[in-house]
């Protein structure tokens, strides 16, 4: 069943059928002033975090999943009858009631038709700005003069620390206190206290204004609002077309405003609404004043189209997939920015409790974000940097509006992860490789306890830390937790997943070692490299797969004779991408987790599933069969299976890996998947479920980092290197070849790639404006703004 489609030159998912399997959401504004907003305008808004900056009000996991949000009801004078902007929540028999969405990079504007009216409602939050536009179009196509009155809901916190408004009651319902100055409505948490109008953080005011009609009427309370035994499907105020002009002090205050409009057939009026942080008089005023005309709202939107379209331009690809074509181009990397931005803290399942950035998710993210923002990158890159301990481990959450470098206090011993540092050997090589930055590698940095290191030796402390915890056989302990959160093996016991992380980045750290002239450095990454590969040969092998873990008691998972659990994807794939696999222990590994783990959906992170397993060591039991950790179908590592078969040549397998999970392959199919087929998602249930298809937890995720990279970096194979373009596809062999515009060095570049004999895998030719060049790497120096790069497979 299909909900809506792709428009890749406005940019835009739309939505034609409103009755989506759940409401479908997209993200305004920045990490500043953030919001969420679906295709029935719910959602909420924030200020630099979900937890502590919430000023509208959400309740998690309710029904439906997205109300209240930032609503516009209309509502006809004469007949009485009244409706939503948006489909729901008043949700109109849809018969008679039409609704379009076009979500967009940092906006959504939803249109709707019913009873001759049309609207078109435009949320979005100007750059720079700590406030927010609700532009609201009604047009009259009837030949007949109609009255209406147009009211405003949204519902703001008692508080902006979540917990206090959301549980807290008998404190947070009775410090709130509504104003109206000059047809300003102001809403002021904790009355009494100071505020300067400088500092935003926590201070517990906004206000609201309505432009482009005189105020008619003002409610300020949810109960009176809604009715005291009301809802949001038909509210007391709008059903009986007035407000109360009540003031609130104290219980739940609302942003219920009401504007009375009379339009001619044919006519057009535009309403604007801004909500906005701080008091009336310290900002909403001036802003008012400044941004509340129509030629100065659409001004501020073009800017924002503008400032979000332009890092996508910098990569742009047209292949013989449209499907693939929406992710690459649009919504993959969009995907990928916006993960980028808030890391885990703020959607319709995050709810903010993490309140910071999580150490090795936001490094991954990285990755998907550089070939986007470029040098835009570095900034968070040094961030991450600074998070890490003078042991080479790192904090488990950095957040950026408290981290004090240097003055950090280092987790218990207990607590540390494995792998967080480790996936700086796939961040900061990117980088480097995309803007050309080799000095950054001495680049001296603190460390977040104590002590200060160049960026090059901060990358040796993150394999020292794994090497100076191993275990009884020479492989990296898992600590608290290595990727996989749901094993626990004892602190003692050891992953043969980060001995594979390890041994990549002993490889990565020999080869920067070498480029920056440092033979002793490189030598001793690659002789501790020699030593953790003669471990991995002599206990990770189990004749078909590699093992899963050793337990601190000794006990072997992932063995054929281990009934639960017997095959564990990332070991496959990740022995594949380190170099730890022969080419023999390769091809088998990976055919083993195709027969055991694949299925039309995405590879299971293991198969069959832990039902008997002890809770204790394996807490995937404690979720259902089919789900998560559980051999669900986790998206994270979905992408490391298709850079796995494209370092082995095999584009057909890839792109079959690579379509199983991507999300407009769903399109045409979205009640399998449920969740928004423009984005990427946490989880799909799997064959061992009964909701097999099913995905959850959409938008924030390593998924959205890892198949920009992978499809870019491994699919189309267009990879950034120090001295240079390196052209090498892995492609299926059905592709007659595909092109490429791509910013790279500040060049921008036409690229080919042409598949003549149906290959998967193999540049046999190259030229760069029509000058032939040897191999598959195009010399930096080759390069100029505007050149043209032609690769023949062969």
């Amino acid at each position: 069943m299909q909900y809506g489609h792709f428009d890749d030159v406005a940019r835009e998912y739309v939505i034609t059928r409103p009755d989506t399997p759940r409401p479908w959401s997209n993200y305004l504004g920045s990490t500043e002033y953030g919001a969420i907003v679906t295709n029935h305008a719910g959602g909420y808004s924030f200020y630099k975090s979900g937890a502590t900056g919430r000023f509208l009000r959400m309740r998690f996991n309710s029904i439906p999943l997205d109300q209240p949000g930032r609503l516009f009801y209309l509502r006809d004078k004469e007949s009485k009858d009244f409706w939503s902007a948006a489909w729901q929540p008043v949700g109109k028999p849809l018969d008679e009631y039409q609704s379009t969405c076009r979500h967009g990079t940092a906006y959504t504007i939803i249109e709707s038709r019913y009873a001759g009216i049309a609207t078109e409602s435009t949320y979005f939050v100007p750059l720079s700005q700590t406030f927010e536009y609700w532009r609201l179009r009604v047009t009259n196509t009837t030949d007949r003069r109609r009255r209406l009155s147009v009211f405003t809901y949204c519902e703001f916190a008692n508080l902006w620390t979540t917990s206090q408004d959301l549980v807290n009651l008998q404190y947070s319902q009775f410090i709130n206190k509504a104003t109206l100055e000059r047809g300003i409505l102001g809403v002021t948490g904790n009355p009494n206290y100071d505020f300067d109008g400088k500092d935003l953080t926590g201070c517990n005011r906004t206000w609201m204004a309505l432009t482009g009609a005189p105020l008619a009427g003002v409610e300020s309370t949810r109960e009176r609002f809604l009715g005291t035994y009301g809802g949001y499907a038909a509210p007391e105020v709008v059903v009986h077309g007035r407000c109360s002009g009540f003031l609130g002090e104290g219980d739940n205050i609302v942003g219920g405003l009401q504007a009375d409009l009379v339009l001619k057939p044919g006519e057009t009026r535009e309403l604007i609404v801004l909500l906005g942080l701080g008091t009336v008089k310290s900002h909403g005023r001036k802003t008012v004043a400044k941004f509340a005309d129509p030629v100065r709202c659409e001004a501020e939107f073009a800017k924002l189209k503008a400032a979000w379209h332009a890092p996508l331009e910098n990569l742009q690809v047209e292949t013989p997939d449209a499907d693939f074509d929406h992710m690459v181009n649009v919504w993959n990397s969009y995907n990928a920015l916006i993960t980028y931005a808030w890391s885990r803290s703020a959607s319709l399942v995050y709810n903010g409790e993490r309140d910071g950035l999580g150490f090795r998710d936001t490094v991954q993210d990285i990755l998907g974000a550089t070939a986007l923002l470029k040098e835009g990158v570095k900034d968070r890159l040094e961030l991450m940097l600074t998070g890490q301990l003078a042991n080479g481990g790192a904090i488990p959450v950095i957040k950026p509006f408290l981290h004090r470098p240097g003055h950090e206090a280092p987790p218990p011993d207990e607590e540390y992860r494995s792998d967080d540092c480790l996936w700086f050997f796939n961040a900061v090589p990117a980088y480097v490789a995309e803007t050309g930055d080799v000095a950054f590698y001495e680049k001296v940095l603190p460390y977040a306890d104590h002590g200060e290191a160049s960026v090059f030796k901060h990358l040796r402390r993150a394999l020292e830390f794994n090497l100076e915890r191993t275990g009884r056989n020479g492989l990296p302990c898992g600590l608290s937790a290595d990727w996989n959160d749901c094993i626990k093996l004892g602190y003692h016991g050891e992953s043969v997943f980060v001995a594979f992380q390890v041994r990549l980045g002993l490889g990565v750290y020999a080869e920067i070692a070498e480029r920056l002239g440092k033979p002793d450095e490189a030598a001793w990454a690659f002789a501790e490299r020699d030593r953790l590969d003669a471990a991995i040969q002599k206990v990770c092998w189990d004749g078909k797969w590699f093992i899963w873990a050793i337990g601190q008691d000794g006990t072997v998972y992932g063995t054929k004779n281990f009934k639960e659990g017997q095959v564990y994807m990332n070991t496959q794939v990740w022995a594949v991408i380190s170099g730890a696999a022969t080419r023999d222990q390769a091809k088998q590994a990976l055919l083993s987790m195709k027969q055991k783990c694949a299925t039309p959906y995405g590879i299971t992170l293991c198969a069959p599933p832990f039902v008997k397993a002890d809770p204790e060591i394996m807490k995937a039991t404690l979720f259902n069969t089919g789900i998560k950790e559980n051999a669900g179908i986790f998206s994270h590592t979905q992408s490391w299976a298709v850079i796995a078969e494209a370092m082995r040549g095999n584009g057909d397998q890839a792109y079959a890996y690579y379509q199983a999970f991507m999300p407009s392959a769903y399109n045409r199919r979205a009640e399998v998947r449920q969740v928004e087929p423009y984005v990427h998602c946490q989880t799909t249930y799997s064959k061992f479920n009964v909701n097999e298809g099913a995905s959850r937890v959409p938008w924030l995720s390593g998924t959205a980092s890892w198949s920009c990279y992978s499809a870019t970096h491994w699919i189309l194979g267009i990879r950034p290197e120090i001295d240079g373009l390196r052209i090498d596809p892995c492609i299926p062999k059905a592709w007659k070849g595909f092109k490429m515009t791509r910013v790279f060095r500040g060049r921008k570049l036409d690229i080919e790639v042409r598949n003549p004999k149906g290959r998967c895998k193999g540049v046999a030719s190259l030229f760069v404006d029509g000058v032939p060049v040897p191999g598959d790497l195009v010399p930096l120096e080759n390069l100029g703004d505007g050149s043209r790069i032609v690769a023949v497979l062969g």
